[in-house]
């Protein structure tokens, strides 16, 4: 099969595209899927320069995103049949293999039936994203009804997604941007306000804008400085979800003074530590979001179309572009 691959870490130089093994037949609890896409996220580009980092193994097919057709099922798979259309999020970790290739095989218990009214590329796209903010704000935050949210990079793939569950739940959204059409883009998707961290002090215009009481919630998707000045953000008793690792100066005093509830995010953990449960749910998080979409009520936005042998670009182009929205890798037969 074709498929995107590396076999030493470093920077996008490092990735070929050519012929590689299929997956061997997958065990009883696995789905074969055939890719007819796969999302590209930050965590694609890190396990590439960083390999030694990860529980990989080379050659190292990159990607956690994909959206298919399934064409085997394992004996001991209930949920699904071959000819079923599908989406997950499963990085290659612990001897799996990532979705930059034409075939996969995948935990049944991190698949879902894919939206019926997504294409395979919108399909694609959206699993990390919606397990990491829906992850952040419902089970790290505890996010409630009536609450204000402070969303960091309102318009990138777990920002965008991140305003509208903030939204679905009731909450008030706060969200930070880069220009005026990120902000338009994330005015769009139900943003309260916008703040151009280029040009205003975010902490500054947060505690204005909550009349000096601060949110309930803040929401880090870019790490120091971002992180520390959180701190600034967040009301006392209040929550700070990250899903970066804090710098090693970070100043706790005041979050320990005022009881503000610290929470590390990272949608990886269940199979990285092979957690049965956490997997499961995540692809019950994934039926959820399936149901939002289907109803209108949640929407992934595609930035940009990639062929598969173009992964290289890709990921150098979300390196330096941080485009709105996600990038997709388009996979033919």
């Amino acid at each position: 099969m074709k498929a995107i691959y590396f076999e030493a870490g470093g920077t996008t130089d490092v990735l070929r595209y050519g012929d590689v093994n299929e997956p061997a037949q997958c065990g009883e609890t696995q789905v074969r899927v055939r890719l007819k896409a796969a999302g590209i996220n930050p965590v694609d580009s890190k396990i590439r320069a960083a390999p030694d980092r990860f529980p990989v193994t080379f050659p190292v097919i990159p990607g956690c995103d994909g959206a298919g057709i399934v064409t085997a099922v394992g004996s001991d798979v209930r949920r699904f049949k071959t000819g079923d259309e599908v989406y997950f999020s499963q990085p290659g970790f612990n001897f799996r293999q990532g979705t930059y290739a034409e075939f996969t095989c995948v935990d049944e218990s991190l698949l879902a039936s894919k939206p019926q009214s997504l294409d395979f590329a919108h399909a694609a796209a959206a699993p990390l994203v919606l397990i990491t903010a829906w992850e952040a704000l419902h089970d790290r935050a505890r996010m409630a009804p009536g609450q204000t949210v402070l969303i960091h990079a309102g318009a990138g793939g777990v920002g965008h997604v991140a305003i509208q569950l903030a939204k679905l739940a009731g909450a008030r959204v706060i969200t930070t941007v880069s220009n005026d059409e990120k902000a338009a883009f994330a005015r769009h998707l139900g943003a309260d306000k916008t703040i151009n961290y280029k040009t205003h002090d975010i902490a500054n215009e947060v505690m204005r804008w909550t009349s000096g009481e601060g949110v309930d919630i803040a929401f880090d998707t870019v790490g120091p400085p971002v992180l520390q000045n959180c701190v600034k953000c967040v009301k006392n008793y209040g929550d700070i979800v990250t899903i970066l690792q804090p710098p090693a100066d970070m100043d706790w005093s005041e979050v320990r003074l005022r009881n503000v509830r610290f929470s590390f995010e990272l949608m990886l953990t269940p199979v990285i530590l092979d957690l049965d449960e956490a997997k499961q749910h995540q692809g019950e998080i994934l039926q959820r979001c399936a149901a939002l979409i289907d109803e209108g009520k949640l929407k992934i936005a595609v930035n940009r179309l990639f062929d598969l042998n173009d992964a290289a670009a890709a990921q150098r182009y979300l390196e330096e572009q941080h485009p709105a929205g996600k990038l997709v890798l388009m996979i033919e037969e």
